[in-house]
């Protein structure tokens, strides 16, 4: 079986996302060995140019599916970090062409309820997926998804009116997912009793935060075999969130 996890690093002024990627490659490493890893950058895209000359760097996302070198993939944001082995995922999603992970879950490690950051996704009745995790195995119904979030990208404006949105919505790679998902069924693209497939997000009314950096005021220990934050071991993959974060990381 030729799987492997890719992961999205496309650099900005502000955000080494390419540091992060590292990172969460050798945070896999260290709990899955022989797991095979491809850091994907503007430079390696399929289609560098239109990367490197565009101010938008999500609207490259869709080049993640002919850029994977894998038959099966597990895309990861770059800014994540895995506490323990999921190699036992791959069982689970192989039987499918394209899983988007719908469930986040908090601190706490509780699955999450809260809907402060969906009005997009409530406002409209579309699924509610996260693509910081998604699964997907070269297929046509794979290309097909792929080909639809490299549609809504460019012609993020046409869909805007006939969405429920903030005319200034800014078309967010979940977003884009979401409606990939609407249009093509959510029953080829998601798998919701799948559970274990989820990340914790430490966004601030997710954890219930007085600020969006949670490192000002959480406890949080960074050690060679675990992270944990209010004294708690975080067991799912962790979405930091605050991007320096990857500097106290140890792996």
């Amino acid at each position: 079986m030729n799987k492997g996890f890719v992961i999205m690093a496309q650099d900005t002024e502000k955000t080494n996302y390419t540091k992060c990627a590292e990172t969460l490659k050798k945070s896999i490493v260290r709990v899955m060995p022989d797991a095979n890893i491809t850091i994907i950058t503007t430079d390696t895209l399929p289609h560098g140019d239109l990367a490197k000359n565009s101010d938008w760097k999500l609207i490259n996302d869709w080049q993640v599916y002919e850029a994977s070198p894998y038959d099966y993939t597990i895309k990861l944001e770059a800014d994540m970090y895995i506490p323990r082995n999921i190699d036992h995922w791959w069982d689970v999603l192989k039987e499918r062409d394209v899983v988007i992970s719908s469930t986040i879950r908090n601190v706490k490690q509780e699955i999450s309820d809260v809907r402060v950051y969906r009005r997009f996704i409530d406002d409209n009745n579309l699924p509610d997926v996260y693509n910081a995790i998604t699964y997907f195995k070269k297929s046509d119904t794979a290309k097909k998804f792929f080909e639809l979030v490299k549609e809504i990208f460019n012609n993020w404006e046409e869909y805007k009116r006939i969405l429920k949105c903030n005319p200034a919505e800014i078309a967010t790679t979940d977003w884009v997912y979401s409606l990939a998902s609407h249009i093509l069924g959510i029953e080829k693209t998601t798998l919701p009793t799948f559970t274990e497939m989820s990340m914790i997000h430490m966004k601030q009314f997710i954890n219930n935060h007085p600020t969006e950096n949670w490192t000002d005021t959480f406890i949080y220990e960074c050690l060679p075999d675990q992270i944990r934050i209010q004294t708690i071991p975080q067991l799912y993959p962790l979405h930091y969130h605050v991007k320096n974060f990857c500097d106290k990381i140890i792996v």
